[in-house]
């Protein structure tokens, strides 16, 4: 009777049952106090380069214009759309194993939920840049939010950046204050360890009073129950809404009901690629190896795995409907990604997005460090030019043939695409640094010598029945 009740609760079997509680507490906060790794250090200043040219490019886009970048007629967004869609639908991951899984009571969320949420609240960071950055003044982009003013001019809210603005703001809010929430208890932890005046007070400050009575706990459970239910219908309708800006043009290649389901499954694909992608090398440097296992990774690749064969079956759908509805420009639009001038972009997409991810139908492939890392890479390229497809090429064949042109990025395009891989990857870094990468509360929850003495109570209470 233990061994099937252990089963059932824990049936993957995540972590290892000698772990334990202060176990958890020590090792979690260890990279908090030990000198940094030697690659951490490499892979800060390098990411902090990158940084500083997309810094750089947004300053010269500000003093000469727009003009920098290889936009044109038609392509008028160029790579800052392409960038845009690829950083939100990197965010979705987090959300959808915060949120929907702590909902369906997934006990191996715990352990990979907390870098999960960073990732979301950085990659919405980086989104949100693009159509700022775009508008061309962006010190007034403030306009773009309904308050009163004496110009009394209102946003124009059937405009699909006005959709962006809130889908964002709300996906990056409610984001944000989920991971902080689930934060606070590990906050406290920190708090109470803090080796100097001045941590222990900003940890103080962090952790709200934090006392770990009682009453905490149960405030605590009812608001990330509530914040749970409500950032799972986000997954859903912010990417949708992204979906949306193209869905509800007549552009051919985008004027299609298959957009909204299409671009969440390519969320939650490209970002669970960028959890792996975090995860292996993040597990080995900060000595994690005992709470990220093999097992958490090669249920990440399933996930990849599935999300791909919907991703690719979108893709076929997408032919199909051009086909079957006899419109010369929309099929003219898919033979061109076919054979045109940017095929080498379609073909890159189909193999990174479709071909890669069937190695992980092989256990040994999804249970093997260097090539779930190397396929999630390929994931990660894959959903970009899936992007760049769409955006790109949709929009230099439309209707008419004397406004046909071709899309040719300028070194500034690649230095701004590289330079938000840079942010993104400065702000992850710095959290692995100062805060817990992994949930210590939620870990100790699902602790499998709590599983073992549920199931010995429930067979002693079982025997006390028979005996009664």
């Amino acid at each position: 009777m233990r061994t099937a009740l252990r089963e059932l609760e824990n049936p993957k079997g995540v972590l290892h049952e000698s772990i334990t509680p202060p176990e958890v507490t020590a090792d979690v906060l260890a990279p908090l106090y030990r000198a940094p790794h030697p690659i951490w250090w490499i892979a800060l200043f390098a990411s902090m380069a990158l940084a500083g040219l997309a810094v750089m490019t947004f300053a010269i886009q500000m003093s000469e214009g727009l003009g920098i970048l290889g936009i044109n007629q038609p392509v008028g967004w160029g790579t800052y759309i392409t960038n845009f869609v690829f950083w939100v639908g990197i965010g979705h991951a987090g959300t959808l194993i915060s949120a929907i899984l702590f909902l369906f009571r997934q006990k191996w969320r715990t352990s990979i939920n907390r870098s999960a949420e960073a990732m979301t609240i950085f990659a919405v960071t980086c989104a949100g840049i693009f159509p700022l950055m775009h508008t061309g003044r962006p010190w007034v982009d403030f306009w773009l939010f309904p308050y009163p003013n004496s110009r009394e001019l209102w946003p124009q809210f059937r405009s699909p950046l006005m959709w962006d603005v809130f889908a964002i703001s709300t996906y990056a809010t409610t984001s944000a204050l989920f991971w902080y929430l689930g934060m606070i208890p590990d906050l406290a932890t920190i708090r109470d360890r803090a080796k100097n005046k001045v941590q222990r007070m900003v940890y103080s400050v962090l952790a709200m009073g934090w006392k770990g009575k009682a009453t905490n706990w149960v405030h605590y459970e009812r608001a990330y129950a509530q914040f749970a239910w409500i950032a799972t219908p986000l997954v859903l309708s912010v990417h949708s809404t992204v979906a949306f800006d193209f869905a509800t043009s007549k552009v051919p290649g985008w004027h299609t009901t298959i957009f909204p389901p299409y671009f969440v499954a390519g969320a939650i694909f490209g970002g669970f690629g960028m959890v792996v992608t975090l995860l292996v090398p993040m597990r080995k440097l900060l000595h994690m190896e005992k709470y990220i296992t093999i097992n958490h990774l090669e249920l990440c690749n399933k996930v990849i795995l599935a999300t791909s064969m919907i991703v690719g079956y979108a893709y076929a759908m997408e032919f199909f409907a051009a086909w079957f509805s006899e419109d010369i420009p929309e099929q003219h639009q898919f033979l061109y990604r076919l054979g045109g001038d940017h095929s080498w972009a379609f073909w890159t997409m189909t193999l990174c997005n479709c071909v890669a991810p069937l190695f992980f139908w092989s256990k040994r492939v999804r249970r093997s460090l260097i090539a779930m890392w190397i396929i999630s890479v390929f994931v990660n390229i894959g959903m970009w030019f899936e992007r760049f497809n769409i955006f790109v090429l949709s929009l230099e064949n439309e209707f008419i043939p004397t406004t046909w042109s071709y899309f040719q990025g300028t070194t500034f395009d690649w230095l701004v695409t590289a330079g938000t891989f840079g942010i993104f990857f400065t702000l992850f870094l710095l959290f692995c640094k100062w805060a817990p990468t992994i949930a210590i509360a939620e870990v100790k929850s699902v602790l499998p010598w709590r599983d073992q003495a549920r199931a010995t109570r429930h067979d002693h209470g079982e025997s006390n029945k028979e005996e009664s």
